[in-house]
């Protein structure tokens, strides 16, 4: 679900700006994830003022921030590197919770695996390269990446922590973030959608969004937000593992965008990195 989350947004943005990509699923995942909960469940946590800090950061680090710099990134990168590149998502969480004290200890292999998983990193960004200006959009993604890291550890120390329901945090969370895009709504409106001269509207583009937003954001927070409650961040990122995959066969078969080797190698160190920092407990 979340992995082709990349194909959904490449075909998304054929009609509409990365802020209009973001605030669509926002609001699309938040209306299925009230409906699902039901309005009586969400307000008492909105109402919370002791959640409502957490709630602000998570929206901002787990959700805004990595949905705009992924949808940027991705208007000069093809969706199989972007997913390639939040294969790195675990190694920031990892990252993420030992300079927090989250996480006290680590390991040797840890080290390893932060290590080989950044050469894997390097070599999926290809710097030596940067055809057509490629290495700002691969940037773009690992900033996105090293965003959803610090936010899984943020949702567990502040939020999972407390015991709440995980679909009714879900839910809040992608309100606030909508909330959040409020201010811009009428220079939202105010940018078209790209529609050439006579042509239809681009229902590719709009289903699309639409898929993105109920099942890569409001169904896939719901599952996300049980993996940080039940398992803790570090081990809740390891859905990274799979995103490279399927993002890169997607991005092959569905929109032709060739597998390099050396990104294909690069994938192959990031998850060898992240299966190390795996060999141990979490601390």
């Amino acid at each position: 679900m979340w992995g082709s989350s990349y194909l959904w947004i490449a075909l998304a943005l054929e009609a509409f700006s990365p802020l209009q990509v973001t605030a669509g699923r926002l609001v699309l995942g938040a209306g299925l994830l009230v409906a699902v909960v039901g309005a009586g469940r969400v307000r008492p946590l909105l109402a919370d003022r002791s959640l409502l800090g957490p709630l602000v950061v998570a929206a901002l680090l787990a959700t805004v921030v990595p949905f705009t710099l992924f949808a940027l990134a991705q208007q000069s990168i093809p969706s199989g590197r972007a997913g390639a590149l939040n294969a790195t998502t675990p190694l920031w969480t990892l990252a993420a919770a030992l300079v927090t004290r989250y996480q006290r200890r680590t390991s040797a292999a840890q080290v390893a695996g932060l290590l080989v998983g950044l050469a894997g990193a390097v070599l999926v960004l290809a710097p030596w390269q940067d055809p057509a200006g490629t290495l700002v959009g691969s940037l773009l993604a690992l900033a996105g990446a090293a965003s959803y890291g610090v936010g899984y550890v943020h949702v567990a120390a502040r939020l999972t922590s407390r015991g709440l329901p995980g679909t009714a945090l879900a839910a809040c969370q992608l309100l606030v973030a909508t909330a959040l895009l409020l201010p811009g709504v009428p220079w939202l409106l105010s940018r078209p959608v790209e529609v050439p001269d006579g042509a239809a509207l681009p229902w590719g583009a709009v289903v699309a969004l639409a898929v993105l937003g109920l099942g890569g954001t409001g169904a896939a927070y719901v599952l996300l937000y049980r993996l940080v409650r039940d398992d803790g961040p570090v081990v809740a990122a390891g859905v990274a593992y799979l995103l490279p995959v399927v993002a890169l066969v997607l991005g092959a078969l569905l929109l032709d965008e060739a597998i390099e080797p050396g990104a294909l190698a690069g994938v192959v160190l990031v998850l060898g990195g992240v299966a190390l920092t795996r060999r141990h407990g979490t601390g």
